[in-house]
């Protein structure tokens, strides 16, 4: 197993090298060089299994024997035990063919943690066998922060850097991150939005001078080892719906793409899925791109679901990479004008998207609307996110005979506004985390400025 650039000119990798290298050399993001079959009965032996046995079989064959199989599933079952539900990811369901898939139940209250408990254990076991240090830069419009610090803080040979949007995020999010007071833990918050973060973390790892040797390790969903992780929910949820033996539809709430990437990561792999359904909120670019065919930057809203409040959606890139038929080169010539122009997709790449993918796009009062509605109907309390997957799998559900399930992507006390808005009291935040809101915080506010960050991320690391 080799993994390729979406830009086709940085060189194959290994999976310890992809795991270590996060973004490649030429712009682009990892992606396997060929997709590994699971067979149906493959996939129907994973019936009644432990999560983590599944995640072991749908992950080895991206792992290559590259860690024998003794360690790994000794990674995969210590990433796991830090869930607080033994099912790790179980399904809820709320009518007859509707399904909720909670993903957050691990230690931050959002799907993050499923990839990121499991990506600081590789990246430490990875590290400690070619006696090396690292540090981790990355960007968060609100999980991915807290759950790559949750995944790291015990890590002994990485230093992790998180910026955040300076007043963008909820409280019990910026919070999550910065009461970590851990020697190897350093938030900061970037005066600007999550785009101004992503593109200072994009332009550390393009040059790397300002480290000095020193490895700098991608956390964010650019890393591979990331999407891998996810796939695991798509095929554990569709088995315990009936898969193989039938096919399976999901609703995703969508910012930067790539838990709905590992979805189709899935499907290419043999998991018989009916459709995605793609949910934005007002920051709808993914949602224009499929409708419209409007493949266009727009300006920032900062709406009730902040987590989805980006304009660029990195992990497109993979998707397009294989509706371009793997040809790097137009991928990057179609980004590159993104960069600078309103543009459009090709009209048979479009026309392959279309196939397996439809789209919806809420706004905030329709989040609202539907946090009430889908606890009135199923006494449910959805976060804000999942209002968007909740109404978009209504919306634009192609079949009503094919189970739809609709990802869960955080507790919905991480974002207590947004139920209160909709006329709740509020919602508890669990046992482990009754204190948050008294405890310490530190954390650094800088300018949206490279050299300002990188010095710091220099200055600090241990």
């Amino acid at each position: 197993m080799r993994y390729i650039s979406t830009r086709g000119q940085a060189p194959a990798l290994s999976f310890e090298e992809v795991v270590l290298t996060g973004m490649a050399s030429d712009g682009g993001l990892y992606v396997p060089e060929t997709v590994p079959q699971l067979s149906k009965e493959e996939l129907a032996d994973m019936a009644g299994c432990s999560y983590a046995e599944i995640a072991f079989r749908v992950m080895k064959p991206f792992v290559n024997g590259e860690i024998d199989d003794d360690t790994f599933r000794g990674l995969v079952k210590d990433a796991y035990a830090t869930f607080s539900h033994d099912a790790v990811v179980p399904l809820n369901q709320l009518d007859a063919n509707h399904f909720l898939l909670e993903l957050f139940h691990g230690p931050t209250l959002a799907f993050k943690d499923v990839a990121l408990q499991l990506l600081g254990r590789l990246l430490d076991h990875f590290l400690d066998k070619r006696g090396e240090r690292a540090v981790i830069m990355g960007a968060t419009s609100g999980d991915t922060g807290s759950a790559a610090i949750e995944g790291c803080r015990h890590c002994d040979n990485l230093d992790i850097f998180i910026l955040h949007p300076h007043n963008r995020v909820s409280e019990v999010q910026r919070r999550q991150m910065t009461t970590v007071l851990a020697d190897n833990v350093f938030n900061v918050a970037i005066e600007g939005n999550f785009d101004d973060a992503q593109a200072m973390v994009k332009s550390s790892f393009a040059n790397q001078d300002f480290l000095n040797g020193t490895r700098l390790v991608a956390v964010n969903s650019i890393n591979w080892a990331r999407i891998m992780a996810q796939i695991v929910y798509y095929v554990a949820s569709a088995v315990a719906v009936g898969a193989p033996h039938r096919e399976v539809s999901f609703s995703v709430p969508s910012a930067n793409f790539g838990n709905v990437f590992a979805g189709y990561m899935a499907y290419k792999m043999g998991l018989p899925v009916k459709q995605f359904i793609i949910a934005t909120n007002a920051n709808d670019i993914l949602h224009r791109t499929l409708a419209a065919n409007d493949f266009s930057k727009q300006e920032l809203a900062a709406t009730l679901a902040p987590s989805m409040d980006i304009v660029v959606s990195s992990n497109f890139e993979r998707l397009l990479f294989d509706a371009y038929d793997r040809d790097g080169h137009a991928v990057a010539a179609l980004l590159e004008r993104f960069q600078d122009e309103p543009t459009a997709l090709a009209e048979a790449p479009l026309a392959k998207l279309r196939e397996k993918f439809a789209s919806h796009s809420v706004d905030d009062a329709t989040i609202l609307e539907v946090i009430r509605e889908a606890h009135h109907r199923t006494h449910e309390v959805l976060d804000p996110h999942t209002a968007t997957g909740y109404r978009a799998a209504e919306r634009a559900r192609a079949d009503a005979a094919t189970p739809m399930i609709t990802l869960a992507t955080a507790h919905p006390a991480k974002f207590a506004e947004a139920v209160v808005k909709a006329g709740f009291p509020g919602v508890p935040l669990p046992p482990h985390m009754d204190d948050l809101l008294e405890r310490e915080e530190r954390y650094t506010v800088l300018p949206a400025e490279l050299d300002a960050v990188q010095r710091f991320v220099a200055e600090q690391r241990r």
